[in-house]
């Protein structure tokens, strides 16, 4: 583990001085030359797909800013005459400029994806662990839910979808300042985001902060049963502030650092799970194992709720692979068909190589198979075909099988309920086999296995030794974990007073 431990803190050292690099060359260069390869990697419609990196998307005429001009004026204009420069930053529109299509399909997007976390997430870790742990199991989810919400609104999403540098956005829209919504006599004008310019800002910014809540929410399975509640709410508070907006940033943000690079990362493969997963393997390394783990029953206690909760996580993952073309077009209905297709063929993978290993096949892992196809086409599912759909989803559900079994024992660590076997190793493998099937003519980018391995070494030193640095801290002013005594009597009674019959 020391070893581990201290390999992660010299690679993010390293990582440090790429970045500073980096920054740099940001400083430098065009701020156009930065932007020139990134319209793939960032959450946009999908006419945006096509085009240069730094154009806006524009599913339709009215979806372009007022200013720019017309088609057909465009196309007429002398070919020495510039273009328009498309936006690098929130800008107002017109209320007519607003696609309603688009904003009615990313207000439900919105909601698939808060309920993907509350109750989906929740009950799904519910039902995984004991008995006594399944209340303060599924206040963990709601309480993220609430405080991240707060942190999203107050700095998050300023820091991770405002232009800045290369590693993190800027305080534009810290608590919301500058985002509007105008109702004149004779016009309604409002704010949207460069990334988004046929739907209200506003809708933007609250479908991105469901993915800010799902993140630090994975994290937990890793230390369920065993840290202090308050001592969760402290590192969730900080981690989402100084990880995840980082990355976010650089992989989705034009002028972030990955996404410079050509990075394809359709709805957080790196950002969401690979993200995630390292740093919960990082919470139970510093946590220890449960007190009695390889020798007392650590069984689930109701695997109905865990088989509803990935059922909910199911439907819920169509807003959030589907959603993120942000926009109701045919690449949104690609995505939600690439989605369903790996999530199939990954569940029956796990449980084909369950069924061969262990002589029978099981609830937990048909579940636990579906979950990680999803994971594994979330980066992919807007650039690659069905075959590729199967290809991903095949190989995420017998490598996760291996990495939740097999590896998690080998190597003696107590993952507790798998977020580092399933999301991180699952995004790893959907992040790569991205870079090998993505079709130019459904993405408009070409994949890179070289440029993907990037952004996966990226998210895993930088998450995993900001992750590590904050539970130390935490753990030497107020203590990470309970007592050994309140271990075994059990979480919901000790932290909450409360306890299910």
């Amino acid at each position: 583990m020391r070893k581990l431990m201290m390999s992660l803190l010299m690679a993010g050292s390293l990582l440090t001085v790429g970045i500073g690099a980096a920054l740099a060359d940001d400083a430098s260069a065009p701020a156009a030359a930065s932007a020139a390869a990134t319209t793939a990697s960032a959450p946009a419609s999908s006419d945006a797909a096509a085009a240069p990196a730094a154009s806006a998307p524009a599913a339709d005429a009215s979806a372009a800013p007022a200013a720019s001009a017309p088609a057909d004026a465009s196309a007429a204009a002398p070919a020495s005459e510039a273009a328009p420069a498309a936006p690098t930053a929130p800008f107002s529109v017109d209320s007519s400029k607003i696609n309603s299509g688009d904003t009615a399909w990313m207000l439900t997007s919105t909601a698939l994806v808060l309920f993907m976390t509350i109750p989906g997430l929740a009950l799904f870790y519910a039902g995984m662990v004991r008995k006594k742990n399944v209340l303060a199991t599924v206040m963990q989810s709601f309480a993220i839910t609430c405080i991240v919400t707060v942190i999203w609104t107050v700095i998050g999403y300023s820091l991770a979808f405002t232009p800045g540098g290369s590693f993190i956005g800027g305080f534009s829209r810290v608590v919301m300042h500058g985002m509007a919504y105008i109702k004149g006599d004779k016009a309604t004008t409002l704010t949207v985001s460069h990334l988004a310019p046929t739907i209200p800002e506003s809708v933007y910014f609250i479908y991105q902060m469901t993915f800010a809540i799902i993140t630090p929410a994975l994290i937990t399975g890793a230390f369920a049963d065993r840290m202090k509640f308050s001592a969760m709410l402290i590192f969730m508070t900080l981690w989402s502030i100084i990880v995840y907006s980082p990355i976010a940033h650089m992989v989705w943000e034009p002028t972030g650092w990955l996404a410079s690079a050509g990075i394809l990362d359709f709805a957080g493969g790196t950002v969401v799970h690979i993200n995630a997963g390292i740093a919960g393997l990082v919470c139970c390394l510093v946590l220890g194992k449960r007190t009695g783990y390889g020798k007392d029953s650590m069984a689930p206690h109701n695997l109905v709720l865990t088989m509803i909760g990935a059922s909910m996580l199911w439907v819920g993952w169509f807003g959030f692979n589907a959603g993120s073309a942000v926009a109701a077009d045919g690449r949104a209905g690609f995505a939600m068909m690439t989605t369903q297709v790996a999530t199939g063929i990954a569940a029956l993978g796990w449980m084909f190589a369950e069924w061969i290993a262990k002589g029978k096949p099981s609830v937990l892992g048909i579940a636990s198979g579906a979950v990680a196809g999803l994971v594994a086409i979330t980066p992919a599912s807007g650039f690659v075909g069905v075959g590729g759909a199967l290809a991903i989803g095949l190989i995420a559900g017998v490598v996760c099988f291996w990495s939740a079994t097999w590896l998690k024992h080998k190597m003696g660590y107590d993952d507790s309920l798998d977020p580092f076997g399933v999301h991180c190793i699952g995004g790893i493998v959907g992040a790569i086999l991205t870079g090998v099937f993505a079709v130019k003519d459904i993405g408009g980018a070409d994949g890179s296995v070289i440029i993907q391995l990037k952004g996966v070494l990226t998210t895993l030193i930088y998450s995993g030794v900001i992750s590590f640095i904050l539970l130390k801290i935490i753990d030497v002013t107020i203590g990470l974990r309970v007592t050994e005594e309140e271990e075994r009597e059990g979480l919901d009674v000790i932290l909450h007073g409360e306890h299910v019959e």
